[in-house]
Formats: C-alpha cells, structure tokens, sequence
C-alpha cells in the first residue's frame, strides 16, 4: 500500500461529499449479506402501432410451490408501457431492488386490466385476457443469486406470440410469452478502512477513469458493485484530515464474484 497525491481541490471536493452523504453511506451498509437485483423490460416487434401493458406487481418465489412464499419486489414501479418503444436492444427498470440472496425459483408479473393494442388502420382494442392469469404470470428462473452481486433480470416480451386477434373480428387477447434472461452485472469488491470513527470515499480506478465510488459505513465497511472484470486500483480519503488519503493496487474483479480486497489503514499526515 502506498500513499497518493491528490490536489487540495480533490480532497476539499470528496470531503464535502463525503460529509453531505454520511448518512446515506451508513444506509448503504443495511443492504450488505443481500444481492442486488434490476428487473428490466424489452420486447421483439409485432406488427402493431402500439401495444399497451399494465404492470401491477412483480413477485420473486425462493420455494418450490407456485402458491406461497411469492414476496413483492421492493422499489417496483408500476405503470403503463408502450412495448413497441422497448426494441432494438432499450429496455426500461420495473424495480431495483434489495433482495436475499438464494436460489430465485419463479418471478411473477401481475398485469391489470388496462391492456391495449393499436393496430396499423389506428384502432385502440383493449386486450383481453385469459381468466386463468389473473393471478400473474409465473416464470421459471432457477438460479442462484449471490451475496454482494448485482443482477438484471430482462423480461423479454414476444409481442408477434403474445398478441393476437381472436376468432370474433375486432377483438384481441393478450396471452404474454416471455422469456427471461438472469445475468451478473460484474463483479464486487468489498473491503474495510481503518480507523472507522469517521466515514472515507472509497474509489475504484481504472487508469485514470473512476469507475465506482462508495463511502464506508458502520465499522469502515464499503461494498462497490456491478464492476466489468479487469484489474483495478482502490483509493481513499477519509473526511478526518488528519489522516493521509492511501491507494492499493492489482485489485481483481471477476464477473459474478466478490473480491474481498485487504484492509486499508489510513495513517496520519
């Protein structure tokens, strides 16, 4: 470990920070022992205008029954949306979100009722749907999440398989086909800064591109997640002026792990 030089102007600006963010830093720790995950939304093109679809809940399962231990992703946002707007590799975060780490068995998407399709001669119909997914839904996942990583989990919504009009001329139904894709976003790293009576930024370096930054909390503890594998530096400087801001190097991330960098001890000036 060696000491780095940065310019007043840097210390006095992450100082500043540092100290604006400290309660969100020591909140940041509650979500450590827990994995990270965003649920996104995409779509391949049907021959439509517009296809409307109204997003009431997402649940995860961790068991294998269908009917219980369904829990609501926290952070969710509900709404309408326009699937034909979500092509051509865009996507749009139904919720990102803390959750237990663990085997995901099933995700479930709960849709209201306020479904349409606009067809190409301009003709908003409401879909109709199926009796039997009024309880959502279910979507079998199978794969385990791990603590500290982040995730995305991309809904990709057939629109050409899920549309389609029905025997009676003018109506439509919506019996949604998709297919799921669960992946880490990167690797973590995780360590401790000490002394941990005040908070310090932690900053991970490439080259001379920051490409994450945290501050610790309770006991000097920093999670940074979602980092392209690659070898990194980390850097700190505590708000305690006192103490020298300090660097390690060869810090390696791996896609899907947790690197557990060694124990950073700041000095005094």
């Amino acid at each position: 470990m060696r000491k780095t030089k940065f310019t007043n102007l840097t210390k006095g600006l992450l100082f500043v920070a540092a100290l604006t963010l400290c309660f969100t830093a020591c909140s940041k720790n509650d979500k450590e022992g827990k994995s990270q995950i965003q649920v996104a939304l995409t779509d391949d093109p049907g021959d439509y205008k517009a296809v409307y679809i109204d997003v009431e809940d997402i649940n995860v399962n961790y068991s294998d029954s269908e009917d219980n231990g369904w829990q609501t992703l926290p952070g969710f946002k509900k709404g309408i949306y326009n699937l034909l707007t979500l092509v051509n590799d865009k996507d749009t975060v139904l919720a990102d979100a803390s959750i237990a780490s663990g085997t995901i068995k099933e995700i479930r998407l709960v849709l209201g009722n306020d479904n349409w399709v606009v067809t190409n001669s301009g003709d908003s119909i409401q879909l109709q749907t199926p009796s039997g997914q009024s309880s959502g839904i279910k979507l079998k996942i199978n794969m385990a999440v791990s603590e500290g990583i982040l995730y995305k989990l991309l809904l990709d919504f057939d629109v050409a398989k899920s549309v389609h009009e029905a025997g009676t001329a003018g109506k439509y139904v919506l019996n949604p086909v998709i297919r799921t894709i669960l992946e880490a976003q990167g690797g973590s790293v995780k360590g401790v800064v000490v002394p941990a009576v005040v908070p310090s930024a932690v900053l991970l370096i490439n080259g001379t591109d920051t490409v994450a930054s945290t501050y610790t909390g309770v006991g000097g503890a920093y999670l940074l997640k979602g980092i392209d594998a690659g070898t990194y530096s980390l850097h700190v400087i505590s708000t305690d002026s006192t103490l020298a801001p300090a660097s390690v190097d060869g810090v390696s991330v791996t896609t899907g792990k947790v690197t557990v960098a060694d124990t950073i001890r700041l000095s005094a000036k």
